[in-house]
């Protein structure tokens, strides 16, 4: 009997220390003034325990719904989440911001700030581009919506090199396919990168891997087609040097002699199938 109180007794000390250990790592937060949440939020920011900041931003919100510090401390606990490489949460915790304030003055930075989540995100071409394509979409609904925007400035930029990301992975899919004999299917990438992402650095090198899967096909006015639209827009580039080596003297003439046909053909190669 002894031993057994004395068991018990040891057992429920040492359930007290591990409920010690574990509110140590956690501490629950008491109720507080909004201005005390709000600085404690700000200063563990400061000191970037950003988990502890968005704690108290939370309880911000929680504990004090509607003060005025509730909206910011909504945002900024998205934010905290964001900097601490939490897109998910952070993501979540926008588009209920968005959800609940569409008016606010600040709503051009919530999406913003959820376009950033996924760019980060972003990996290299060789990868799934899911993120990719996810922001682009959350770029796009930013500069739709807000023009006028401080941030859509930085967005436009940000999405072109999300477009140009995308078209690397059009040509990194192209020319595996190219260089295993896969040639119609490497054709439908390189041709997806010439309509879809015109403004991009890979144009160039799409339309000489068009002219050298053409060649390969054996469809030599296909390939003369494409190797005039080159020539035409990037003459001077070691895409078009290559493209005009791979032609036969025959076609070479035709691109020196027929000069008219280069609009027409470039028009043609934008059309989708």
């Amino acid at each position: 009997m002894y031993l057994r109180k004395n068991l018990l007794f040891v057992f429920v000390i040492c359930t007290l220390s591990a409920c010690s250990s574990s509110d140590k790592k956690t501490p629950a937060v008491d109720s507080a003034s909004v201005e005390t949440l709000y600085e404690k939020a700000s200063n563990a920011m400061d000191n970037e325990n950003y988990v502890r900041a968005t704690k108290y931003f939370e309880e911000v919100e929680r504990q004090h719904p509607y003060s005025k510090w509730s909206m910011r401390a909504q945002l900024m606990g998205a934010y905290s989440s964001y900097l601490d490489q939490r897109y998910d949460e952070a993501v979540i915790s926008l588009d209920r911001y968005v959800q609940l304030h569409p008016g606010a003055d600040d709503i051009d930075y919530a999406y913003y700030l959820k376009a950033l989540c996924f760019y980060e995100q972003i990996s290299d071409v060789r990868r799934d581009q899911d993120m990719t394509i996810q922001a682009v979409k959350s770029l796009n609904a930013l500069i739709s919506r807000f023009p006028n925007s401080k941030y859509t400035r930085d967005a436009q930029l940000k999405r072109d090199l999300t477009f140009d990301h995308l078209a690397g992975k059009e040509m990194d899919v192209g020319r595996y396919y190219l260089n295993r004999g896969h040639v119609n299917a490497a054709i439908n990438r390189f041709r997806s990168v010439v309509v879809n992402f015109q403004t991009t650095s890979h144009v160039a090198e799409a339309l000489h891997r068009l002219v050298e899967a053409y060649m390969t096909l054996g469809l030599k006015h296909e390939a003369l087609q494409v190797a005039s639209v080159l020539g035409h827009n990037y003459p001077g580039s070691r895409w078009y040097e290559r493209s005009y080596a791979l032609l036969d003297d025959s076609q070479r003439q035709k691109i020196i002699d027929d000069r008219g046909v280069l609009e027409r053909t470039f028009d043609s190669l934008l059309k989708p199938d």
